[in-house]
């Protein structure tokens, strides 16, 4: 019932740019905190940006300044735009999304593949 749905990675030169979109269904989408998370080969799953019911943004270090999370409840969907990107962005990017209100439900995306070129 409840699907999240990756789309947007794909191959791009350094320094290029790439917006990620995931739709949600099978939720109220909007009382949901929303988030990116990324995992490199052989590497542990990493928070890329969060965004809260409220609005509220959060990003890994390493993308402050060059990523920006956003959503459209309206549409169910969450966006990741990525800029200046470097081959260390190079890993599947998942969607994740959590309840605000608790830490009972957990649901994730199939991931999508985003490779940054050198």
């Amino acid at each position: 019932q409840v699907q999240l749905v990756e789309s947007g990675g794909g191959l791009v030169q350094a320094g290029g740019s790439l917006r990620l979109s995931c739709a949600g269904s099978g939720i109220i989408f909007s009382i949901y905190n929303m988030g990116w998370y990324r995992q490199a080969p052989g590497e542990q799953r990493e928070l890329v940006a969060v965004i809260t019911s409220g609005g509220i943004t959060n990003y890994v270090d390493s993308g402050k300044g060059r990523f920006t999370i956003s959503r459209d409840n309206a549409k169910n969907m969450v966006y990741l735009h990525m800029n200046s990107l470097k081959p260390e962005d190079t890993a599947v990017y998942y969607c994740n999304a959590k309840s605000s209100w608790s830490n009972e439900f957990d649901f994730w995306g199939q991931g999508t593949q985003v490779t940054v070129s050198s």
